[in-house]
Order: C-alpha cells, then sequence, then structure tokens
C-alpha cells in the first residue's frame, strides 16, 4: 500500500476506493459508511485497500 493510499484512506475514503476499484458496488459502500460516520468510512477502505 502507497504512502498516497494510506493518506487518501484517512481523508477521503470514497475516493481511494474509487482508485482502486473504480465505479461499483465497493464504492457504494464506501460512501455510504462515510455518510453515517468518518470512522466507518475510513475503516471500509483500509479493508478493501489493503495488501493481498
Amino acid at each position: 500500500m502507497s504512502i498516497l493510499t494510506i493518506i487518501l484512506n484517512i481523508l477521503l475514503p470514497p475516493l481511494a476506493v474509487f482508485m482502486k476499484h473504480g465505479v461499483g458496488m465497493t464504492l457504494l459502500i464506501s460512501i455510504l459508511l462515510t455518510i453515517l460516520g468518518w470512522l466507518p468510512g475510513v475503516i471500509h477502505a483500509f479493508l478493501v485497500n489493503g495488501t493481498r
């Protein structure tokens, strides 16, 4: 995971998910979690953008 991805995961979780996965269900989930609360969005972004 690059330093840019880590920073985006923290500051703008949906943007980080979009850059890695594009438009899809993962992005929609990230947007909804970020709207519900910043922390759930960040956790989701780290989980989906983590090393595989």
